[in-house]
């Protein structure tokens, strides 16, 4: 069985930057070469990824006009993007997943391959942690406050995670790798 991670880029205050460009002019300077390592073997991990439909379609305008080999990389891999507005066919190697979004995630969770990568906390990382389907969730936390913003668990209710590992960067930048835990209610 496949595992799914969700990675995010929040500020120390929790704030995600989404498609905040003011928030993202304060992340990249902490981009150290430790840090793009660790992103660039995180996208090296899986074999497909999944999104939501702001993260697909900021990514389908960005990676694809990218050159490298994490360009190369995430422009082939095979995407699914949960949407109610979106309809097929989709552009950039992508997959709309119809019907019961968890139970589609379940099935592909289900298929043999390495794991599957979802980047950014929105409403659809709220739907796969209400019913268990995330087995990882790896936050860069930056060393900065934004103060305002979209926080990483806003409206999501309590979250019980085990602590799986912690990393540190040159820049300041700390990762952190969290299990969800089944809730007790």
């Amino acid at each position: 069985m496949r595992k799914l991670i969700v990675e995010a880029e929040v500020s120390l205050d929790g704030v995600m930057g989404g498609e905040n460009t003011n928030f993202w002019q304060q992340v990249f300077p902490f981009h150290s070469a430790d840090v793009t390592q660790y992103l660039n073997d995180l996208l090296f991990m899986p074999d497909a990824l999944v999104m939501g439909k702001k993260t697909y379609e900021f990514f389908a305008q960005v990676w694809p006009t990218r050159q490298g080999a994490d360009a190369d990389r995430i422009n082939a891999m095979p995407k699914y993007v949960a949407s109610r507005t979106l309809s097929e066919p989709l552009q950039w190697n992508t997959t709309l997943i119809k019907g019961d979004v968890a139970e589609q995630i379940r099935k592909l969770k289900q298929e043999s391959g390495n794991s599957l990568l979802q980047y950014g906390v929105g409403e659809l990382t709220h739907t796969l942690l209400k019913y268990g389907l995330v087995d990882e969730l790896r936050i860069l936390v930056f060393p900065f406050t934004f103060g305002e913003g979209p926080r990483m668990f806003e409206q999501m209710g309590v979250n019980t995670l085990k602590l799986l590992e912690t990393k540190t960067f040159s820049s300041g930048v700390v990762a952190l790798h969290y299990q969800p835990q089944p809730s007790a209610g």
